[in-house]
This record gives C-alpha cells, structure tokens and sequence, in this order.
C-alpha cells in the first residue's frame, strides 16, 4: 500500500501470553506494507504489544526494547507456589516508555478488553485515564497472576470473553485485520499445574476467538506457533520471527488477491 490510503484499516491483536510476541512480527510486515492502522484492538499481550505501537514506538523498536529489558524476567511464575504474582513489574516498566496514562493522548485509536469477575461481561476500555492499568488487567491470566481492582471491580484476563478483539473495533473500519496466536489444536500431554492452566486459558479462548474471526477481512495465523507455550516468555525472538514470515505471505496474498483493499 501506499502512504496515503483511503480505507480505514482495524486491527486486532489477540491474546496468548508469550505467543503474542508474534504481533511484533506482525506489526513489523505491515510496517514495511506500508499499511497505517488507523484504529487497534488488543487483548492480554495484544494489549501491551498494541499499547506500544499505539505510543509511537515502530515493531524494531519494540523488538529492541524486548531485548532491552529482557522480557522473560516480566513474567516469572512459580506454580510450585500457586502463583498469583503481580504484574507491578510490567507496569513500571510500561510506564518509563509511556509518561502519560491517558487513551486519547496516544497516537492511534486503542482499546483493550479485560474480564469482570464481578459481573462476568466483558469490559471494553478506550477513553479516559488508567490506560496502563486497563492494559496490566487485560494481561492478568487466572491462576497465573493477580486480579487486578479498578473502579470498584476485580479484571483479569480479557481473552475469557473476547481474545481476538475484532468486536471492540466497533465495525466502522474498511479492513479488519486479526492476529491470532492460539490455535485450536489438541494436546495430548496434559500434567501439572502449568499445563492446566494453559490448557484452560487456551479452550476459553479458543471458543470465543471462533466467533471473532468471522468479522475478519484477513485473519493471521501461524501454524508454527503449536509447538510454543503461552509461558515460552524466553523464545520471543523464535516466536518474533515467526509472526513475520506469516504475516508477510500472507498480506502480500490478501491484497494480490484483494486489489480494490489497496486502491487508493
């Protein structure tokens, strides 16, 4: 595409703990597509991954930054001790790139979805302050880590109800573009702690994101990332790499096959 285009382009990037690290890879094809994303939808790591871009900070930015921070430490879990950690850390370190905490002082449009325990809907937040705390309660797996309390209300993970947020981008965009990461594949090993967590993190998804994808002009999914865990936080270049290479097959397929999306 070229600079200047007519349609508007959402996109949604889904959740999938470690997985997500995939959008980076994503944004980083459509990057070099030229393609501008006028509005983004993110949920768990979506949502940090896309509050990023939607700062300002480019995809080799954001991978330079990963590297910077060295992002495995962000998420360290022991199941052994129930687990139940915070995300204090992410937080702060959220916030030494961001030095406002407000939705409409970003560059692009942003939403972020996250669970209510209280009422058991799902919440869509973009507007208003306590942007970073809306993006840590949409990063908040159950079991893994803290709920996290904002206005009265317990949030955690918005992937329980909407882990490809298509629906929050609110269909007024000419092309919706979804990232997905958890596939719905079987598991055939299934021990522990860990694994149950995942496995019941990941079927959630699975049944919700079915619907999502409907809505979808052009859903990304690479098959490689069967062989990751939601908890592989230390492979994000693998994982990184893989987002890219299916996302550039599979833009430059959707619009050779789609010219009137490119028409300026």
């Amino acid at each position: 595409m070229n600079e200047k285009q007519d349609q508007k382009i959402g996109l949604a990037l889904g959740g999938g703990g470690a997985k997500g690290f995939a959008h980076v890879g994503v944004l980083k094809a459509i990057d070099e597509a030229g393609i501008v994303v006028d509005k983004l939808a993110g949920t768990s790591m979506g949502a940090i991954i896309g509050l990023l871009y939607c700062a300002g900070f480019g995809a080799d930015e954001i991978l330079t930054m990963l590297h910077k921070e060295k992002i495995w430490n962000w998420f360290k879990i022991d199941f052994r001790n129930g687990g139940l950690v915070n995300l204090n850390g992410v937080k702060k370190r959220l916030e030494n790139y961001i030095k406002h905490d407000r939705f409409d002082l970003l560059q692009k449009r942003f939403f972020v979805t996250a669970t209510n325990l209280n009422t058991g809907r799902v919440k869509v937040a973009g507007e208003g302050n306590q942007l970073i705390d809306w993006v840590i309660a949409s990063a908040s797996i159950p079991v893994a880590f803290a709920p996290v309390h904002l206005n009265g209300s317990v949030f955690v993970d918005g992937g329980l109800f909407m882990n490809l947020p298509v629906e929050a981008l609110n269909f007024d965009c000419d092309v919706v573009i979804g990232s997905n990461v958890i596939g719905d594949q079987r598991v055939e090993h299934i021990s522990g702690a860990r694994d149950i967590a995942e496995r019941v993190f990941d079927l959630c998804a699975i049944q919700n994101q079915r619907n999502s994808k409907v809505y979808c002009d052009l859903c990304i999914e690479p098959d490689e990332l069967e062989q990751f865990s939601v908890w592989d936080f230390d492979k994000f270049e693998e994982i990184v790499a893989i987002g890219y290479h299916t996302a550039k097959k599979d833009l430059d397929l959707f619009f050779r096959c789609n010219p009137s999306s490119n028409d300026q």
